[in-house]
């Protein structure tokens, strides 16, 4: 008869027991999977141990690289080339802008621009003003009679005028001797033109009234080039804009801004 299998339980030496443990860890499964030597959760790897690429599960953060800023280039005024731009000096915050229709066109347009931050530009600090020029136009050689206006940029460093000024920062000579009387191109009354006027420093000695004569490039060069009161036509070589742009005009030019005029036909300027 045969004899009965005890069922005491199935022990296997501690050797075979040891050496299923290192085949078990050799294979990548670790003490046991999930848990380290003691027992507690772990976090999961990548199946070599190695932390994951950046943005993986577990992986640590990767610092953003920084953006550099985008450089913004000062903003320069519309219309004027870089010939042009180059005679504004680098002083200047204010410019009063004219420019002519055409060559041979005696309608302009007037915007005055100032420059209050350097990093920024320029930007217009008032709105667009009709504006009249001489009568045959512009010209970048201005003579005497040829009844056209220069063209170029000119300092503007005095007022005057038959009327008490706005409230102003500029020099102003107020005089009687701003008078005039006749008739324009168009049979229109000059008289009121030279109750407010700016010199401009064209063959003029900066500074000085707008009544003063003297002519450093000769009297065969011109001179007497004025911002004025607008009789409603064309002129002998001046700028002109209504009586109340005048005093706009007045109340915003600041000495210590430095303040230019920019006067020319557009394609003059443009260049």
């Amino acid at each position: 008869m045969p004899v009965p299998r005890s069922r005491v339980p199935l022990r296997l030496p501690y050797v075979v027991c040891a050496a299923l443990l290192l085949l078990l860890a050799g294979c990548g499964v670790g003490p046991l999977a999930g848990l380290d030597g003691s027992g507690a959760t772990t976090k999961a790897a990548g199946a070599s141990g190695v932390p994951g690429p950046p943005g993986a599960a577990g992986a640590p953060a990767q610092p953003r690289a920084a953006v550099p800023p985008v450089a913004v280039p000062p903003l320069e005024i519309p219309g004027l080339g870089p010939r042009t731009r180059a005679q504004i000096p680098a002083g200047a915050h204010q410019a009063f802008v004219v420019t002519g229709q055409s060559p041979d066109s005696n309608r302009s347009t007037a915007v005055l621009y100032t420059r209050d931050d350097p990093a920024v530009g320029w930007r217009a600090a008032l709105a667009p003003w009709p504006a009249h020029n001489a009568l045959n136009g512009w010209t970048a050689e201005h003579w005497e009679g040829d009844l056209r206006s220069p063209v170029g940029v000119f300092t503007l460093t005095a007022a005057g005028g038959r009327l008490d000024p706005p409230e102003t920062a500029f020099p102003y000579d107020l005089s009687p001797d701003f008078m005039v009387e006749g008739e324009g191109f168009h049979g229109e009354p000059l008289e009121g033109s030279f109750d407010y006027v700016i010199a401009i420093d064209y063959n003029r000695v900066p500074g000085t009234s707008p009544l003063d004569h003297t002519r450093p490039l000769g009297d065969e060069r011109g001179g007497g080039i004025w911002i004025h009161v607008d009789h409603g036509g064309p002129t002998q070589g001046c700028v002109s804009v209504t009586e109340d742009r005048m005093k706009e005009l007045l109340g915003v030019l600041d000495p210590a801004k430095e303040p230019v005029i920019v006067m020319g036909d557009a394609a003059s300027l443009s260049r």
